[in-house]
Order: C-alpha cells, then structure tokens, then sequence
C-alpha cells in the first residue's frame, strides 16, 4: 500500500521528551525534504550491506540461510572482496555480504572498528549501511549534496570496491553507517555493479544444506522478511542520529519511548511510502538517556552505552518477523526458536511476551561471524503499534547481560595471559 509523502501528517507515538532543538528541526527539515521533492524522489530500502572477516562469509550465509527467509543468489567478484547477494524476492530488500580477501587490507570502514575494544577484535567485520531506491539519481545527489551531504567521489567507490552504479554517502559521524542511492525502476532486477558474476559451489552447498535443514525443521515458512533494523548510538548523539537519517532517507518519525528501568530509549522511524516493513524495515536507533561518565554517581544500568563503547556506533540487531498462527500447539517463535536452538544456535533468554499481550519477542546470541544479533518478532491478531515497553526493556537487558559476559570473557583471557 502506498501511502502519502507528507512526512509530518502521521500520528505520533510514545512518551520520550525530546530537545526543543530535535522538535524544531524536525519541523524544519521534513518540510523542506517534501518542499524539495526528496521524499517522492527516494523510495524504499533496495539493499542492505556488510562485512566480514576473511573466511566467515561461507558460513555466514550458511546461518542466515537457517534462520532467514534469504536465498543465495550470485556471488561478485572484486579485485579485494567477494560480495554474495542474498534475496527473497524483488519486494524485501537484498543482503550484500561482503568478504575482504586479505586481513591485512585497511580501509575507512576497518578504521571505524580499530579505535573500539571489541569492535577491533574482528576488523574487517561491520554493518555498512543501506542503500535505497531512487527515481533520479542526478536530482537526488545533487539536493543532497546542496543540503552538505558528502557522497564518495567515483574514483574512492573503486579503490573501496563498492558498488559502482550505487551513490555512497560518507559515514556518519553518529552511527558510523552509510546511506546509498541506486536508481531503479521499480519494475526493474536490482544489478551492483561489483565485479565478475559467478555461483561459488563451495557457497552454494554450504547454503543447500542449510535450507535443507530449515525445511527439515519445518521453519521455512515461518519466518518472514526484515521487519527493522536497530542501530545503537552515543546517548548525546540520539537526536542528530535520527534526524540526520531522515534527512538522508524518506522516513518519518513514529515516536520514542523512555525505557527508564534500563537507562534507554527507544526510537523509530518507518518508511513514508512503505506500510508494511517487510517492503523497507522499519529503523531503530536506541541510546542511553545518560552518557557513561555518569554512572558511577547516578549507578544506573547502561547496556547501551557500553555496547557503544566497546563496538563503537552500529547497527546492533536485524529483525525478523514471524508469521502470526501456531505449530504443534505452541506459538510459531516458540515453535521457531526451540527448532533452532537444538541445532546450536544459542540465544539470550526466553521468548517473552504473551499472545494476550500481542507481541512476543526474542534475541539470539551474537554471530560470530557478523557480530549482529537476529531478533524475532511475532504480533498476534489486531495488535496495535510496534512494540510493548515491557519486552524493548527485557530485550535491552539480556543484551546487556551477554555484553558483560563478554567483557567477563576478557578480563579472564587476560589474567590467564599474564
């Protein structure tokens, strides 16, 4: 369903206060993007792009292909990198995972990981950004451009190696992500332009074994697209974050809620053209509502914040939804998850939620591979909006919990090491 372009007609949501600064330019900048013709210029999210270190891209998208709706299309080769594309149709956004050749290749998006603890530890391994579709690309970079946004010149898309008829804008100095612009029609194949097109046997068996084996456990059809995205930033950072990312996309404010127990919040923003997310994820970013220096007077929880501190700003976890319904008698995340668990795949607590509620809601471990955590998400019936406060704070804990566990990992390592 499409749905208007007026970006400040849709209804707010939560609880959060915001800054006068935040409301005034809020304001100001989404009725100058649709003044401009930037919001009906910039469609949905087309693709979505990361990386990972040498030797973990196989097997990558071999947890992906269990535990997500993506299919292996076509591997592209570059002088630097392998980029799989993954797909699950023209109507969800692609998955480019990108594999650097050499560890010792250095680059901005490898600068971005080193100055962090943990974020260094696994270099070439982030979340890049996505790319979106666009009518005119020209019109697009140029309005962008005019409002001082910095694009990569043609010439560092090539030493980078990304795609070359895609507009990169540079990282943001809040999340560290970047935004793209691929001109597309809409009924036109999504094509990157990244090198020799190949299917890789050694990607292409490791994916059918996979895929066999979700169909095996009877998941294949339950799990369902992308439903968002959530990126964790600096708590003084939350606001510029969000409206930054506006600025750049054709997205709306939907609201924020203040997770007061867990020192957090909550924000989102959804597509302007796009009802459904599956079409383009909705994106969320979360931050502390008190920066870390602070902590040790006010001793108040801080997951965010400490994830920020140690990966640096990023995207935190990929979303997926669940189809509404049950299996064998229980629900179908619980039916999902349980066949996922007793084949390794460990994750941070319990479903929670309840079908009386309307939503249930759980987070795995963090890949290995990719760092990123896989959310599902299931909404029963008629439930209304996006989420309940009570799970974003369960949520938001265990993934503070599995931050501790993983600095508790560090400090041991290093007193065994001395």
């Amino acid at each position: 369903m499409i749905l208007t372009s007026r970006s400040l007609e849709f209804t707010r949501n939560g609880d959060k206060q915001n800054s006068g600064f935040f409301e005034e330019y809020l304001l100001k900048l989404l009725e100058e993007r649709d003044r401009i013709g930037v919001t009906d210029l910039i469609g949905e999210i087309d693709a979505l792009m990361l990386t990972v270190d040498p030797g973990h891209s196989i097997d990558y998208i071999a947890e992906l292909a269990l535990m997500t709706p993506y299919e292996y299309l076509v591997t592209l080769e570059s002088e630097s990198h392998w980029t799989h594309i993954l797909r699950i149709d023209m109507n969800s956004p692609d998955l480019l995972v990108r594999e650097v050749k050499d560890p010792n290749t250095r680059g901005i998006f490898r600068s971005l990981n080193e100055v962090y603890p943990i974020g260094a530890r696994k270099p070439n391994c982030r979340y890049m950004g996505e790319i979106f579709r666009v009518n005119n690309l020209h019109d697009v970079v140029q309005l962008q451009s005019e409002r001082e946004f910095r694009f990569f010149t043609q010439n560092e898309i090539r030493k980078l190696e990304l795609p070359g008829n895609v507009a990169i804008s540079k990282p943001s100095p809040y999340t560290h992500n970047i935004i793209g612009y691929l001109e597309r029609p809409q009924n036109q194949l999504r094509v990157y332009a990244l090198g020799l097109s190949t299917i890789r046997a050694d990607v292409q068996s490791a994916y059918d074994s996979a895929k066999d084996l979700q169909k095996q456990l009877g998941i294949d059809k339950l799990v369902q697209p992308i439903d968002h995205l959530a990126t964790r930033v600096y708590s003084q950072n939350r606001e510029v974050a969000i409206l930054e990312f506006l600025s750049l996309s054709s997205y709306y404010y939907w609201g924020s809620y203040d997770i007061k127990d867990q020192n957090s919040s909550t924000n989102v923003t959804k597509s302007a053209h796009m009802e459904e997310e599956s079409r383009s994820p909705a994106k969320v970013f979360t931050a502390n509502n008190t920066p870390y220096f602070v902590n040790h007077l006010e001793k108040l929880p801080s997951p965010t914040e400490s994830f920020v501190r140690n990966y640096g700003p990023r995207l935190h976890h990929i979303a997926f939804a669940v189809m509404d319904g049950k299996t064998n008698a229980v629900s179908n995340i619980d039916y999902v998850v349980e066949a996922i668990r007793q084949h390794g795949k460990e994750f941070l607590l319990q479903v929670i939620g309840s079908e009386e509620e309307g939503l249930k809601q759980i987070f795995s471990s963090a890949s290995e591979h990719s760092s990123l955590i896989i959310e599902y998400v299931q909404r029963f019936g008629d439930f209304e909006g996006f989420f309940t406060r009570d799970n974003v704070a369960e949520l938001t804990r265990a993934a503070g919990v599995e931050e501790e566990l993983i600095e508790m990992q560090k400090e041991a390592d290093s007193i065994r090491a001395v």
